[in-house]
């Protein structure tokens, strides 16, 4: 290094990337020898920080390099107070380090503030408290500049982080101070004794309830106890410490009134569950804001176990709805939890029909989510309805063809009293939802069957190839149209035919499947007068276009009945490349008009693409989320069940002339 640094050529503090000096990097490797040579260079800088703020004090405090830090102290050009960028200073880093010797030279300084919070609040004895580095501590509460009760940011005390860290030897020196405050909350309201519960150091609380003044039943900003956050995160021994005491409520809810007894049950802790069971002051029945019991919240898990130990108590009720009607069996069937569905389908006192508010059942849950073990044991069942009807009119065959559960429908088909073909109250039948979805499994098991009828239209006119043509689904359409009673020009109530509802969404493969086809009228127009090759070109589906005019048998010029024509349509719409298409023709009309007298051009012009009136497209039923699980916040988690509207088309201007 000597060699190095006699040369011209080095620069005794060129830095790395990251800013580090190579004074730095010497303090990190410890060499004392290579520091004090660096130190002599008149290009160095002592106290020059890198890119995050770190001197090279601060990085012999953070690695404990005891007479780097003395060398470097005993300098007048370096400040050794000085943070980095997180506003942590050498002595709050050496602190959190534990560097018990490192700290000593620092506090033994007047320049040194032992106070000094860093960016977060945190103060060195907040960082040696968290560490459990009890002779730091020790230094730092010896000293009367020292605040031991000191919040950070979020409200952390030194005690608070040494109880949730279990540190029992750093928790009994602070509390040993008389300026300590053992209750004091976080920001979000939990004490040390809340934190030691949490993370299950059971020795810091019993230290912690040993004190007088420490309040055992002490709520947080959730409403919580100790004793709830034990039970949620399954600490026995410290949950028995809360139990054993007379002045704690084993029973308390919290905001959403979940009970110690709720979280354990939810969350899957059944020597937790055994232990609070055991206390006459338990309600086992107690529900939360939501209707859901412990009971609910295990069979919606699978907890087999927890629910095997709630069902053998007399004061539980097994069939207990929630508030949106869901029982315990309905949230194990939706959940496939075949161990807890057969515990109470094993009990007289549990109804397999019982409807939820959206009247489902639990075998519409089942088969909403594809269980077919438990869609088995359902239907094995002499007293369970298959055909129960919920709110919607939908069966749990229409749901199982809604979600393309092929097995879950095998099922229900094998037996003789589901009936394949019952449509529900907007008179879609599971084969036109299967169609709508493109699941050709689930439509060939339909269309093997006798008693489905592949044409039957929906209250909106829609039949099963209406639906899958709009969708684009190519090979369902095939395999309806392979069958000899399929009408492949039925139109929807507003005159809308398979192939005009292909052209409208630009599935081209679907239009060719129809136009094949020697009854397919490829001209007819809806009741607006617009026809297939209207809205392709109102769409701007090139290839769709192609198709069209590729036949005699359509006019290109047809006007619909605002007297709009395709081109006039498409050049509305800015289509260039369909507008080609057109204009290539031999008989088209450049300056037809519409209603109002506007040609083409006039419309290209005016076009404003903020002004599109949507166009009703083919519907599909989307299917809702089975109950869902429980968080660590002990909350159920259910995605809404509400059935969308009829989906919408493309934002094309068709005959909106206006």
């Amino acid at each position: 290094m000597t060699g190095l640094l006699g040369m011209k050529c080095c620069d005794a503090d060129k830095r790395d990337s990251a800013g580090i000096s190579p004074v730095a990097w010497a303090v990190r490797g410890g060499q004392g020898e290579a520091v004090e040579l660096l130190l002599r260079q008149k290009a160095v800088g002592p106290d020059k920080p890198d890119n995050y703020g770190r001197t090279p004090l601060w990085w012999a405090a953070s690695d404990g390099q005891v007479s780097v830090v003395k060398q470097l102290l005993g300098r007048r050009d370096v400040n050794p107070d000085k943070p980095n960028n997180a506003g942590l200073t050498p002595l709050s880093q050496a602190a959190g380090q534990g560097h018990e010797l490192v700290v000593k030279q620092f506090l033994d300084r007047q320049d040194v503030n032992s106070d000094k919070p860093d960016n977060r609040g945190g103060t060195p004895l907040t960082g040696a408290a968290a560490g459990g580095h009890e002779s730091v501590v020790k230094q730092l509460l010896d000293r009367q500049d020292v605040n031991p009760d000191k919040s950070d940011n979020e409200g952390n005390t030194p005690l608070s982080l040494a109880a949730g860290q279990g540190h029992q030897l750093v928790v009994k020196q602070l509390l040993d101070r008389q300026d300590v405050n053992p209750n004091k909350p976080t920001n979000e309201g939990k004490t040390p004794l809340s934190w030691a519960a949490i993370s299950g150091h059971g020795l810091v609380v019993k230290q912690l309830l040993d004190r007088q003044d420490v309040i055992p039943e002490k709520l947080d900003n959730t409403g919580r106890t100790p004793l709830s956050w034990a039970a949620m995160c399954g600490h026995e021994s410290v949950v028995k410490q809360f139990l054993d005491r007379q002045d704690v409520n084993p029973d308390k809810p919290d905001n959403r009134y979940s009970t110690p007894l709720i979280l354990a049950a939810a969350n899957g802790h059944e020597s937790v569950v055994n232990q609070l069971l055991g206390r006459q002051d338990v309600k086992p029945n107690t529900p939360d804001n939501e209707g859901k019991t412990p009971l609910s919240f295990a069979a919606d898990e699978g907890y087999e176990s927890v629910v095997k130990h709630l069902l053998n108590r007399q004061d539980v009720d097994p069939d207990k709805s929630d508030n949106e009607g869901n029982t315990p069996l309905s949230l194990a069937a939706g959940q496939g939890h075949q161990l807890v569905v057969k515990q109470l389908l094993d009990r007289q006192d549990v109804n397999p029909n019982k409807p939820n508010n959206e009247g489902k059942t639990p075998l519409s849950w089942a088969a909403i989510s594809g269980h077919g073990l438990v869609v088995k044991q359902l239907l094995d069942r002499q007293d369970v309805n298959p055909e129960k009807l919920d709110n919607a009119g939908r069966t749990p065959l229409f749901w199982a063809a809604t979600k393309d559960h092929g097995p879950v429908v095998k099922q229900l088909l094998d037996r003789q009293d589901v009936n394949p073909d019952k449509p529900d109250n907007r008179g879609s039948t599971p084969l036109a939802v299967a169609a709508a979805g493109g699941h050709e499994s689930v439509v060939k098991q339909l269309l093997d069957r006798q008693d489905v009828n592949p044409d039957k239209p929906d209250n909106e006119g829609c039949t099963p190839l209406s639906l899958a043509a709009g969708q684009g689904h190519e090979l369902v359409v095939k395999q309806l149209l392979d069958l000899q009673d399929i009408n492949p020009e039925v139109s929807d109530y507003m005159g809308r035919t398979p192939l005009l509802r292909a052209a409208m969404n630009g599935h081209g493969t679907v239009v060719k499947q129809l136009l094949d086809r020697q009854d397919v009228n490829p001209d007819k127009p809806d009741n607006r007068g617009s026809t297939p090759l209207a809205v392709a070109a109102a769409g701007g589906h090139e290839s769709v276009v192609k198709q069209l005019l590729d036949r005699q048998d359509v006019n290109p010029d047809k006007p619909g009945n605002e007297g709009c024509t395709p081109l006039s349509l498409a050049a509305g719409q800015g289509h260039e490349l369909v507008v080609k298409q057109l204009l290539d023709l031999q008989d088209i009309n450049p300056e037809m008009p519409d209603y109002m007298g506007r040609t083409p051009l006039l419309r290209a012009a005016i076009s404003v693409p903020n002004r599109r009136v949507r166009t009703a497209g083919p519907w599909r039923p989307i299917v809702p989320s089975v109950p869902g699980g429980v968080g660590m916040d002990g909350r159920a988690r259910r995605p809404s069940s509400t059935f969308p509207e009829r989906l919408q088309g493309p934002a094309v201007n068709l005959q909106s002339c206006s």
